[in-house]
């Protein structure tokens, strides 16, 4: 355990930036100005505009020894969002706590081509039965139920911690959602449900690049929603074989997919023999990050 950082000499507001940027780039911050900021807004609960405009004001010492203590763990590498309790996906502020991975935002790229390939198939108003596989936060089961309040949207996943704060997300947000509890599609096969979009994000980090990743993510978010098993793409493969069985006779298929596997999975899905017709879509850095397959 950490000494305490004694920071009993800092009294305005513009000190403790400056004491809490000089330490984080001490430990190794890439942006320790941001971070700090972020941190005694935090802190204070202020926005960014009260924060500028009070720097000369006096800072409460409790707030420092709290700053201080934030410092602390992030000096551990402890992700912001964890530290903080939210991450903004898609306009909405969802609850983020260690057990589930933190929503990244090439899976806003995921939520968008799901909205537009749906209109394009069915129009706007279509009560659609929309399922993704593996929960998480919820941000993606959520932002689709709220972005479309006309579906039904199914969710599942394997972890209970998960499904937990998946449903308070849900709660906090007013989205209408199923959650299921269970081994990928496995729920959905046992009620002989069929769907019209299957979306997914699964792990699909090979299993020995796991423990190459940053520290941030490798010693804090869930292991389970990482690893992808030996090549990545055990879960696609799992996915894919069910399709047949999962699908309606129209359908959409979009999975968010790791570097350099997009043509290993666009294959899956033509194997698969239920899909017509497969698009790849990249994100802003140009990698190819979503995958999607229309059955006509």
């Amino acid at each position: 355990m950490h000494t305490p950082l004694d920071w009993s000499d800092v009294t305005t507001i513009r000190e403790a930036l400056t004491r809490a940027s000089s330490f984080l780039r001490e430990q190794g911050a890439k942006d320790s100005l941001f971070e700090a900021e972020l941190l005694i807004r935090h802190s204070l609960g202020w926005d960014r505009t009260r924060f500028l405009t009070s720097m000369n004001d006096s800072i409460n010492p409790q707030v420092v020894q709290q700053l201080a203590a934030l410092c602390q763990r992030r000096a551990t590498h402890e992700p912001l969002q964890y530290m903080m309790g939210t991450q903004e996906f898609y306009g909405r502020p969802f609850v983020v706590r260690p057990g589930v991975l933190i929503p990244r935002p090439e899976t806003e790229i995921l939520v968008e081509q799901v909205l537009l390939r749906a209109s394009a198939l069915w129009g706007e108003d279509e009560a659609l039965f929309a399922a993704d596989i593996g929960t998480g936060s919820g941000a993606i089961c959520i932002t689709l139920a709220c972005e479309r309040p006309q579906w039904q949207v199914a969710t599942v996943d394997l972890s209970s911690d998960a499904t937990r704060i998946a449903k308070e997300n849900a709660d906090r947000l007013g989205a209408q959602v199923r959650f299921m509890q269970g081994d990928l599609v496995q729920p959905l096969l046992e009620t002989g449900e069929k769907v019209d979009i299957l979306v997914s994000n699964p792990p699909y980090i090979p299993s020995s690049d796991v423990e190459e990743l940053d520290e941030e993510v490798r010693l804090y978010e869930p292991r389970l929603a990482l690893d992808g098993g030996q090549d990545g793409l055990i879960c696609y493969r799992r996915l894919c074989e069910a399709l047949p069985e999962l699908l309606k006779p129209k359908a959409l298929v979009a999975f968010e997919v790791g570097i350099h596997q997009a043509g290993d999975v666009a294959e899956m899905l033509h194997q698969s023999g239920v899909i017509d017709e497969v698009d790849i879509v990249c994100d802003l850095a140009g990698i190819e990050r979503v995958v999607l397959g229309t059955r006509k």
